[in-house]
């Protein structure tokens, strides 16, 4: 029985040594490409794989084996090929096809997605494209195409179920029927009143469920969330985050349903939205990708850097404001770093601790005045602590490592921690004023990105340091000389 049980363990081991391999699918696809197989029987065999792992192998194929895939696959499959592709592909893929070919491709994608790729061609061959696109898919296009790209209604799309709120049960699933067969976001259907205003959402369990005597108005809810379709991003992005919705309806200023956000619109827009913050927060203009030219990105970090340049040149004058204090007392240059590094620390911590309260659209003026306090308290109780433990340490530095006298040693790393003190006290309250400040004029918040921070804390930093070195070291203690 032992002996069972230590060979049933054994094996065990064994299975949780062995390291499960991802099946090596892009080979796979390409082979089927290159092979001599007949276009159906590829056709068939490429169905087996997922659009996701096609759309990867396209930068690995040559002109020639694309446009033998783009004659091989079916419309369907293509559209959501082309859907999966990176940013900035899709539209090059679309100019290497058959202009027809091409035209019913867009026509079978969500208009929002057609709408971004269209901006990406050429200026002719997208005349071209939109006189070969049918009435209706031209009327969606040029709908999402009427907003501007930071507004909502650029991410919305027309592929939705509506349905009346004063027929029954029964007419409620005959339109559904009717209109799945062209529209395929249908766990969720809308609801307008005789005037077309938007009046609420059925839940498709719900209505598949209700019995035909119920009253269509007992399924309705009507206080379901919904946005305007020239909101910015910017502005609507927390309501969007907050609801578990498949899909948010998107009305125009008179509340007529124009389309509707899907979830997976949602998780693109509030990801490129944390992707400009996370750019901004790093000192870019926008957000950067490993294939983007190199003065795409120069573009991209030079503004902030000029305007880093010049802070930095403003932190270098008043250092040379203080050249007595240096030159008497060179010793403290060497901790000047610290001071420096300190108080860009804190106000990178406050900055990013704002950033995150002021997602919060609700904030009211006195939450966010409790928000300022609470930093700056943080800021004074961490500079306490840090401040006495500089105050011994350096002090103990100076005297056995420099040599220099017990009150001499201890004066100095004095002014130090007082030095520290200040610049976190002051540090916090700049990350946390400077972003509210932002919000208030209605300029991201982000834009206060890290290095803005810490250049003006350095500038901060310095002040306090040099500062309170010559007034408590040289005009004070009178320690100059040293």
């Amino acid at each position: 029985m032992d002996d069972k049980l230590l060979d049933l363990s054994e094996n065990v081991d064994v299975e949780e040594n062995k390291v499960v391999q991802k099946p090596d699918y892009k080979s796979e696809i390409i082979s089927i490409i290159r092979s001599n197989a007949s276009p159906k029987a590829m056709s068939y065999k490429l169905e087996d794989y997922h659009e996701n792992d096609i759309a990867e192998v396209l930068p690995d194929l040559t002109v020639t084996e694309r446009k033998k895939l783009y004659r091989i696959l079916d419309v369907t499959m293509l559209s959501n090929i082309i859907e999966y592709t990176e940013e900035g592909e899709g539209s090059f893929y679309i100019e290497e096809m058959d202009i027809k070919k091409a035209a019913l491709i867009l026509s079978n994608m969500e208009a929002d997605d057609a709408v971004e790729l269209l901006r990406e061609i050429d200026k002719s061959k997208r005349e071209l494209l939109i006189e070969l696109l049918d009435e209706e898919v031209r009327k969606d296009i040029a709908l999402v195409a009427s907003y501007d790209e930071e507004e909502i209604g650029s991410k919305m799309t027309t592929n939705y179920i509506v349905i009346r709120e004063n027929i029954t049960v029964k007419q409620a699933m005959a339109e559904l029927i009717e209109q799945a067969s062209q529209n395929d976001n249908i766990s969720t259907i809308f609801v307008v009143d005789e005037a077309s205003l938007f009046y609420g959402a059925i839940d498709l369990k719900e209505l598949i469920i209700a019995r035909q005597s119920t009253e269509l108005e007992e399924l309705i809810v009507t206080s379901y969330p919904y946005v305007y379709g020239n909101e910015m991003i910017d502005d609507c992005i927390e309501k969007l985050k907050d609801y578990s919705e498949n899909s948010i309806p998107v009305l125009d200023n008179n509340n007529h349903l124009l389309g509707v956000i899907t979830s997976q619109s949602m998780i693109q827009v509030v990801d490129d939205e944390m992707g400009e913050d996370y750019a901004m927060l790093a000192g870019l203009t926008a957000e950067e990708d490993l294939k983007e030219p190199l003065r795409e990105s120069m573009k991209k970090r030079l503004p902030w850097l000029f305007i880093l340049l010049a802070l930095g040149m403003l932190v270098s004058s008043v250092v040379g404001i203080f050249e007595q204090v240096i030159s008497q007392l060179t010793l403290i240059m060497c901790f000047q770093s610290l001071i420096l590094g300190m108080a860009g620390n804190v106000g990178t911590q406050s900055l990013a601790v704002t950033i995150r309260v002021l997602m919060d659209e609700t904030l009211t003026g006195k939450q966010k005045f409790g928000l300022v306090i609470k930093e700056i308290k943080v800021g004074l109780f961490d500079g306490m602590i840090l401040g006495m433990v500089s105050f011994l340490l350096i002090g103990l530095y100076i005297h056995y490592f420099k040599h220099e006298e017990f009150v001499f040693a201890f004066c100095v790393s004095a002014c130090i921690g007082l030095s520290l003190l200040m610049a976190m006290v002051i540090s916090s309250a700049v990350g946390t004023m400077i972003p509210l400040f932002l919000k208030k004029i209605k300029i991201d918040p982000a834009v206060a990105s890290g290095p803005l921070i810490t250049t003006i804390n350095d500038l901060v930093a310095v002040v306090s340091y040099y500062g309170l070195s010559w007034l408590l070291l040289l005009n004070i203690f009178a320690l100059g000389g040293r």
